[in-house]
Formats: C-alpha cells, sequence, structure tokens
C-alpha cells in the first residue's frame, strides 16, 4: 500500500412550485439510475467491450461560464451546484458575496474524459481570494504516482475569524480554478462540477486547540460476510453507508462512489479489497485507488494498493474524531475532518488491469466501520446544513439509499433490493412517479 500525496490546502483565517418540485424528484430517481447500471447489464463499445459509466452530475447543476479575468466573474450562489468546463492548463474565475455571519467553502470536482494519461503532478488548484488577491484558503489536488485520469475533488474556504487579519470583510470574493497539466498529458477539456455551501459561525467561542492524544489504533474490520451494495458513478448518486462489509463490482478505469454519515466525536475507518482472479499474475502499480472526502467535498486522504491476481487491499490512514478544533490543523487530512456530516468514500480501479487481467469486473469488497459515541456539536449559531447527522441520514445509511447528494433531498431509493432485479425495481418506481406527477399535475400546465 502506498500513500499518495495528491493534495496540499491551505488557510487564510404553490403549484408552479410543487410541480417544479416533482420534477426534480424524478431527476433525482434517473440519477439513481445510472448509479445502478453497473449491477445490470452495461451498454457495449463497439469493439464489443463494455463501456464505462458516465460521470452522474447533479440533474440541478446550472451551466456556468468562468470568466478569464475576476472583473467579469458571475456569482456562485451558496447552496447551489453549478457546471462548467476547464480547458487544458485553463484557467477561470467566479464571483462569491460573502458577509461576516458565515465561512464560506466551495469546491470543484474535476472529470476528464475516462482512459485518458495522466503526468505526475497533473491536477488543478482551486482558491478564494479577496479584493487584493490575497489568498484566503485554497488546495490543491493531483493523480499523485497514477498514469491514468479520474475524478478529481478539492476545495477552497474562507473562514470568519477575528483573530485574522485578511478576508475578514464583507464583500466581494473570488475563487479561481486553475488546471495544471503537463505537456505529455491528454488535451481534452475537464468537466467541472462546482458547490458552494456555506457554515455559520459559533453561537460562543469553543476549543481550537487539537489534543495531544486521540485514539489514532484501528479497529477490526467488520466480518459475517458481505451485503451487495453497489457504489454511485458520482457525489450525487453517491450510495448511503454505515458500518459494515459492502460488496461492489467495479470496471477497469471505473470510479464508485459511497457516503457515510460521521457525527461529532466519531471516526471512520475504510479498506477496500480486490478479489481474486485466476486469469492472470502480473503486477499492475496503484491498481486501486481509495479516497475520502469531507461533507463539503474537501480532499481528505487517498491510498493506492497494486494487484498481482491475489487479493490486495488499500486501507484509509487512520482519522482523528470529527471536531471542531481540527480546522487549527496545518495537516491536510486533520483539517479536513473539521465538521459532521456525509463523509465520501471513492474507489478507482485503473484502466491498467483490462490489460492483464480482462476488462470484465472486478469484485470489490469495501469494509467500513464508525467507531466512538456521539458528542454535541459545537454549538452552531444558525442552522448547520449539511454539516450535522440527521435521523433520516442515519435511515438512508441502515437502508443504502441515495439521495440529493447531501441528505436533504427527500426523494431516496434504495439500491439493495432483493427478489426482483435492480433494473426491474427502479423502472417501476420511475413509472410510478411518473404516473403520481400526471394526476397530481392539472390539465394545461
Amino acid at each position: 500500500m502506498s500513500t499518495q500525496a495528491g493534495a496540499t490546502a491551505g488557510d487564510g483565517t404553490g403549484r408552479r412550485g410543487r410541480t417544479a418540485a416533482r420534477t426534480r424528484r424524478i431527476a433525482a430517481l434517473l440519477t439513481a439510475a445510472a448509479a445502478v447500471g453497473t449491477l445490470t447489464a452495461l451498454p457495449a463499445r463497439a469493439d464489443g467491450t463494455a463501456a464505462l459509466p458516465p460521470y452522474a452530475f447533479d440533474p440541478g447543476a446550472q451551466r456556468i461560464q468562468g470568466a478569464a479575468s475576476s472583473a467579469d466573474a458571475r456569482v456562485l450562489e451558496p447552496g447551489r451546484t453549478y457546471r462548467d468546463t476547464l480547458k487544458k492548463d485553463g484557467k477561470v474565475y467566479y464571483r462569491l458575496d460573502l458577509d461576516v455571519k458565515r465561512n464560506a467553502y466551495v469546491s470543484a470536482v474535476a472529470v476528464p474524459k475516462p482512459g485518458g494519461k495522466a503526468a505526475y503532478g497533473d491536477g488543478f488548484r482551486i482558491a478564494i481570494q479577496d479584493g487584493s488577491g490575497t489568498e484566503c484558503g485554497y488546495q490543491e489536488v493531483n493523480f499523485a504516482s497514477g498514469d491514468h485520469v479520474r475524478p478529481l475533488t478539492g476545495y477552497a474556504r474562507r473562514i470568519v475569524d477575528p483573530d485574522a487579519s485578511g478576508c475578514q470583510d464583507a464583500g466581494t470574493y473570488y475563487v479561481l480554478v486553475e488546471r495544471e497539466s503537463d505537456a505529455a498529458s491528454a488535451a481534452d477539456d475537464w468537466e467541472l462540477e462546482l458547490q458552494h455551501v456555506s457554515e455559520p459561525l459559533l453561537s460562543k467561542a469553543g476549543p481550537d486547540e487539537l489534543p495531544d492524544s486521540w485514539p489514532s489504533g484501528t479497529p477490526a474490520p467488520p466480518t459475517g460476510g458481505p451485503t451487495v451494495r453497489q457504489g454511485g458513478d458520482g457525489f450525487h448518486a453517491a450510495v448511503s453507508l454505515r458500518s459494515g462489509e459492502w460488496r461492489a463490482d467495479i470496471l477497469p478505469g471505473q470510479t464508485l462512489f459511497w457516503r457515510v454519515p460521521v457525527d461529532w466525536g466519531q471516526q471512520l475507518f475504510a479498506t477496500a479489497e480486490l478479489g481474486s482472479s485466476s486469469t492472470g499474475d502480473e503486477l499492475v502499480g496503484n491498481a486501486l485507488a481509495l479516497g475520502l472526502d469531507n461533507p463539503a467535498r474537501g480532499y481528505v486522504d487517498l491510498q493506492t494498493v497494486g494487484y498481482s491476481g491475489k487479493q490486495a487491499t488499500a486501507a484509509l490512514a487512520p482519522q482523528r474524531p470529527v471536531a471542531h478544533e481540527n480546522r487549527s490543523s496545518y495537516e491536510t487530512a486533520t483539517s479536513g475532518m473539521r465538521f459532521a456530516g456525509w463523509y465520501y468514500l471513492t474507489a478507482t480501479l485503473s484502466p491498467e488491469i483490462a490489460r492483464e487481467y480482462g476488462d470484465k469486473a472486478v469484485p470489490l469488497t469495501l469494509r467500513v466501520t464508525v467507531r466512538g459515541d456521539r458528542k454535541p456539536g459545537p454549538g452552531y449559531d444558525g442552522d448547520p446544513g449539511v454539516f450535522q447527522v440527521t435521523a433520516d441520514d442515519d435511515k438512508a445509511a441502515e437502508n443504502g439509499l441515495t439521495g440529493g447528494g447531501d441528505g436533504t433531498d427527500g426523494t431516496m431509493v434504495a439500491l439493495a433490493a432483493g427478489g426482483l432485479g435492480l433494473g426491474t425495481v427502479l423502472l417501476a418506481g420511475l413509472g410510478a412517479w411518473t404516473l403520481l406527477a400526471r394526476r397530481r399535475t392539472p390539465a394545461g400546465h
């Protein structure tokens, strides 16, 4: 197993409405359909090999065009998701209108075309700047030692801190996303999924220093046999998990997404194991990558493992319990465990596996442990939004549901179903939603 130094980060301190809501719910179901497509027959390419499912973008994302200059930047509103395109060596600006009552986080998911080549260090940098060009916070993410592309995720933040000297005024700020590419890398455009979320300040000052010691020992992994819980094809379609042993199938070149609710005071541990093969024994380096991103879609950790036909396991590094004071750390992983909510697990299988072992899906076992008693939150002065774990989130994790990507969308679809085929179950659900929408929508509307 090898650690991927794939990121660095820094801080400064009526009716129509109901009809639209039904439309959004149906769109969410369609997104779920894309997620379960990997469990049923996959479409084939012209050469007969299986085609990879595309990244499942948020269907409610608004198209936006990043500006070449900050002067022409368009606003990213909090609570919204956007889509854009980033060219090779591209550099784009967006605008934020911020107050001094909430912290701001803007994330970017860069989605290259599957199968492209990547050189060491290829990736992107995202930063929030004030009107003088001072950086409030940034993160750099890249493919590290891998030579193939996969979705990359990173975020930037602007934190309200009375002890900080910059980025503390209300007003206009800018988000800068820069793509960094080697000359030999694929020149394809990257699709971007951008999200702006905000976090309330604390009603009173809380602890801001990390404890000297913390439970860093790794617990025994769950046992008893896995339950099928196929991953989704994007953050919006991420499949919910709780502690347990889970089974999925992953194609060469594919990235699967899951999400796990982790509350204040809890720790997340996860491993991903590739099953053995009977068709070869050639070593493929960095064959499986297991990643962790936080509720604001900020990079936390990535670990890889090689594969030579025998079972092989990638394990995330132990992380501190989720705590508000973790943000005082300059270490990327510790700082990333700064709030409660949905934490995202991703697994990517190298396309090189197809060359040595064929293009069939490889069995994958995911073992997840959430350890520790839940603690009270830090005392937010307002609605925590995505930075909390609700009873609905726990239910979603128990039943293997997927929603609007942050647990707040009431439309959820069970991805692990017994008896009927998953495609049949989902199509029946889609038909029911469509019929219901028609019955509830008066003629002429």
